[in-house]
Formats: structure tokens, sequence, C-alpha cells
């Protein structure tokens, strides 16, 4: 297996607004970074862009060996959880930028990760194909529990209250239900690079390296819209809804990021952000807000 490429390993890799009032990347330098926001502010007024003052991060987490891929914050800010290129999942102490623990087990490199909701448990995704769930109480240094259904790497994943949503290379997006130890599987056929749930939970998003980005109805894996005309052929990106739902948004490697009406799926909003591949996108949980990161910059919409 080869990882789906990403752009240059200087980059941000990935860029999150998961938790209200600050912000955090990944970089391909073996850190990762935390803002207060606005950290670099733009705000889109007719095709036009306004830039503010920079500011310096609030802190500073190095610790792995390789690039980092993906990061996620605990409901109160007080531990991160980091994955990378090294094989390894690092739970960090917000305040003092110490490792707390540094988990050991997958094969290969570590494609995502996320806490569930109450930060007792870290999730990870690997390109050895498994998802890995690890304690965050317990001081043993083994997972609790191994998924290894897919047959191929896991791409992207997705924790809410007791499901877990995983796509993978082999096409497949999954559907763990954690508390009945169900398992629900549909069939993309293209490699999954990013999936989601709708905000009102019942239904998935997910992006796929056919350059289409598809909703569908949780229970019954019915196809309910489409999402095409960006350019997704090489590279691992993000895809989201918007805070309400009502908008589909998707990197692009033409320098764009797409945003379509859910219902319509028309193309409302072809958003310029730079020259070169639109890497990694965030939406505000709450505002109308967008985070996107693009080589060694990443930058906050407001008002999309």
């Amino acid at each position: 297996f080869s990882p789906l490429p990403r752009s240059s390993l200087l980059s941000f890799l990935t860029i999150s607004l998961a938790r209200p009032g600050s912000c955090f990347s990944c970089q391909g330098c073996s850190l990762q970074r935390r803002w207060e926001l606005p950290a670099v502010l733009w705000q889109r007024q007719i095709s036009e862009a306004v830039e503010r003052e920079p500011r310096d991060p609030l802190k500073t987490y190095s610790g792995h060996g390789y690039e980092v891929l993906d990061a996620d914050s605990s409901y109160d800010n007080s531990q991160l959880c980091s994955c990378s290129s090294d094989k390894t999942v690092i739970l960090w102490d917000v305040a003092t930028g110490q490792v707390t623990r540094k988990l050991r087990g997958h094969a290969g490199k570590v494609n995502c990760v996320q806490f569930n909701e109450e930060a007792t448990v870290i999730l990870s995704g690997s390109i050895d194909g498994t998802v890995r769930c690890w304690d965050t109480r317990s001081r043993r240094f083994e997972p609790i529990q191994v998924l290894d259904e897919a047959s191929d790497g896991i791409s992207s994943l997705k924790v809410v209250q007791h499901e877990l949503l995983t796509g993978s290379v082999d096409g497949r997006v999954r559907r763990y239900d954690l508390r009945m130890g169900q398992l629900h599987v549909d069939f993309i056929s293209s490699p999954i690079t990013c999936v989601c749930f709708s905000q009102d939970g019942q239904c998935t998003l997910s992006s796929s390296l056919d350059s289409t980005v598809r909703l569908l109805d949780k229970s019954t894996g019915e196809m309910l819209g489409e999402y095409k005309g960006h350019k997704m052929k090489g590279y691992k990106l993000d895809c989201c809804l918007s805070s309400k739902d009502t908008h589909v948004l998707s990197c692009s490697e033409d320098g764009h990021v797409y945003c379509w009406d859910l219902v319509e799926g028309s193309l409302t909003l072809k958003l310029p952000v730079g020259k070169a591949v639109v890497q990694s996108l965030s939406f505000h949980p709450t505002e109308t807000c967008l985070a996107t990161a693009m080589e060694g910059r990443f930058m906050i919409w407001m008002g999309i």
C-alpha cells in the first residue's frame, strides 16, 4: 500500500476549528501549533480578501519523529492527541506542552486521530488498515480494542457519541455502532479521503479520489446527493458540512474551496484560496467561519 500523497512536507497538513476560541494546525515538520483566533483573519467581500497581521502561536508541541498528520483537542481543551508518520499517537498536556503518553502499536503511518466526547478514549486510524482504541485513563499501553475490517489503509475517521465512521482506501465507508456492536458498510468504489457526520446525525458525507463528494442516508445507505466540479485525483483532501447542514464544502487540487447547496446540489461558491492544493478545511461548529490550509499558511474566512 502506498499512502495517499500530501503536498509539501513543510505544509500545513490538517487544520481544525473543532473547539470554539482556538485553532490548531498540524505541519510536516514533526510539530503542531495552537493558535488563538483570529490567527490570520481574512474577510471575504465580493471575492476580495482583507488580511490582518498574523499572530504568534500560543504554543508549539514537538515530539514526533516524522510529520504530524492529524490532531484533536479534548472537549475542555486540556489535552491534545496527535498522530504521525512515525507510527505513534501522542497524548499531550495542553498547558505544559508535555507528552503525557506515547502510544505504539500501529504497523504503519497513522493518518487520523480523534478523542471520544468524554476524552476517555483516543481512536486512531492507520495505513495498516486498523482503527485502534486507546484508554487515556489506563496505565496500560495496549489498545483496548482493534477494528481490523478494512482491507486497506484507514484515511479518515469521525466519532460522535456511540458511533464511529471510517473511510478507507478500499473504497468503503464503515459505520460502527459501538454500543450495539454492529457494523454497516457502504461501498463507494473509489478510495475515500475524508468522512464526517451531518450535524443532525442523520447522514454521512464522504469524499473520494473520483472527484466526487457523496451524501448518504446513515440508516439506509441511500445516495442523497452527489457534488462535483472540484479536482480530487491524487491527494488526501478534506470535505465537511456547514454548521447548519445547509452547504457541502470540499478542498480541491486547483487552489479553490468548492461550496454546494446541500439540497439543490448546485455550486454556490468557488472560493479562490491560492495557486496550490487546498490541503485541509474545517468549518466552525456554530459560526459561519471556515479555516483553510494551503502550503505554509492557513486562513480564517468569515461570513461563508
